[in-house]
């Protein structure tokens, strides 16, 4: 018996005061399957994320999650944002099981501290679960915030940009801890990012859009083995040519 997607847009169409964001736009997310949606700015890459939370209505079209309407399938989703967003006054343990506080209120707190701890530990923050936020660096913040999304134990993960406010070597190290986490639970991730280098290193399939009216440009699948050094690995210096082909044809097209 064949699974539905994970996701699924089918001829998803969006306008916004006045403005056409989407035009028929249409692809599908497998489950288990790391998948980056990667296009220019303003394009739309967010909000797409927004249509799968169920945060904002779209005028025609659908998008399933699972099989359902987003509305129907919130509590199987879990985020990561650009920003941390974590609470000043919560040591990284209690902030890790905030979301587990606002989604199940009826779980008791030791075990949703006991979840919490787990995924710590996991991200590389076990000496650390009693700090405040202001005594972590970015990139410690930033994976509580992973944890956070983690100890709701989703079946996916939508990550909106969530390393681009960070330095190059604590990007580095948390592209590799994210798909080291990936390969061992094989959540669905949904990952928005305008950085084709960070796409090629992380995902399954790269989902190309164009700029508004959007639609999707080009599917590209990327089979080479983990970890990718994309600086040295042939094939994917091939995939970033073309890659970086795409985006300068999308430049160079004009606005409808």
């Amino acid at each position: 018996m064949t699974k539905s997607p994970a996701i699924a847009f089918s001829n998803v169409g969006l306008e916004l005061g006045g403005s056409t964001i989407y035009r028929d736009l249409s692809f599908t997310v497998a489950p288990g399957e790391f998948v980056c949606l990667l296009g220019p700015s303003g394009c739309g890459k967010s909000t797409a994320l927004r249509l799968i939370g169920d945060l904002m209505p779209w005028q025609s079209g659908t998008v399933e999650v699972e099989g359902r309407t987003p509305a129907q399938a919130w509590e199987s989703l879990a985020y990561v944002f650009q920003a941390p967003r974590l609470l000043p006054w919560k040591n990284a343990l209690d902030n890790a099981a905030f979301g587990i506080e606002m989604r199940r209120p009826a779980e008791s707190t030791d075990a949703r501290r006991d979840k919490a701890r787990a995924e710590l530990l996991r991200v590389g923050l076990g000496n650390d679960m009693h700090k405040m936020p202001r005594m972590l660096s970015g990139g410690e913040r930033q994976r509580v915030a992973i944890a956070r999304a983690l100890a709701l134990d989703p079946d996916i993960v939508l990550m909106d940009e969530p390393f681009s406010a960070l330095d190059h070597t604590t990007r580095a190290r948390l592209r590799q801890q994210i798909v080291d986490i990936w390969e061992e639970q094989r959540k669905t991730v949904l990952f928005v990012t305008h950085d084709i280098d960070e796409a090629l290193y992380l995902a399954d399939r790269i989902i190309v859009l164009s700029k508004k009216p959007t639609v999707v440009r080009e599917i590209v699948t990327v089979t080479a083995p983990r970890p990718r050094d994309t600086e040295r690995d042939t094939a994917l210096k091939a995939q970033r040519a073309h890659l970086v082909s795409i985006f300068d044809s999308i430049e160079q097209q004009e606005v409808a």
